[in-house]
């Protein structure tokens, strides 16, 4: 690619990214201008599984379920390059334990 290649598709992929923020920035205007968003109200109920919250709008309700003994994939990852890398002073957050299925699980240390 040469370099007014480069140049011009740069120009352009700055075009497409100042076109969508000024439509967000517009939509935005658009929806406090006209009182469509002071009247969106969220409602977050508690319920007595910690692992369960429920998010419920004026248009729909959402429930977010974890598991049990949930790993975010972040940790997974890390703790998989670091396995190769044999680094022993990696953060020690979690402790390995087994769960009833067998496989091995981590749980939080407070």
């Amino acid at each position: 690619m040469k370099i007014e290649d480069a140049m011009q598709w740069k120009t352009r992929g700055s075009i497409v990214y100042a076109v969508g923020i000024w439509t967000m920035i517009g939509t935005y205007g658009y929806l406090k201008y006209t009182g469509r968003l002071d009247n969106v109200k969220v409602e977050v109920e508690e319920v007595e599984n910690t692992n369960k919250k429920v998010f419920q709008s004026k248009y729909g309700k959402t429930e977010i379920i974890r598991k049990e003994n949930f790993v975010p994939y972040s940790t997974r990852i890390f703790r998989f390059i670091t396995s190769f890398t044999g680094q022993t002073n990696a953060p020690q957050d979690y402790v390995s334990s087994s769960n009833d299925d067998g496989d091995a699980s981590n749980t939080h240390v407070d």
